[in-house]
């Protein structure tokens, strides 16, 4: 939250980990989409997708890669997730 607040242009993305000490990665994404709409949020975790979903925390629809994850793979996923597909 701090770094989104001292930046002066749009954020486009934000990519964030699941499981988080202070708060999880949707409340971030929900609290920044509050100020800015258009953010795309890609959601990891080293947990898989099905715990992450038992946790209430992974909402169909939305995009997520399970860690560990190569630099090819999450080219491909920024792209899709940049393009809205």
């Amino acid at each position: 939250m701090r770094i989104a607040k001292s930046h002066d242009g749009v954020i486009h993305l934000l990519m964030t980990d699941m499981v988080m000490p202070e708060m999880n990665g949707r409340a971030l994404s929900e609290r920044l989409h509050a100020e800015y709409p258009n953010l795309k949020t890609l959601f990891m975790s080293g947990y898989t997708a099905d715990i992450i979903a038992n946790k209430g925390v992974l909402k169909a629809g939305i995009h997520f890669m399970q860690k560990p994850f190569s630099l090819g793979d999450i080219a491909i996923k920024l792209r899709e997730v940049l393009d809205g597909a």
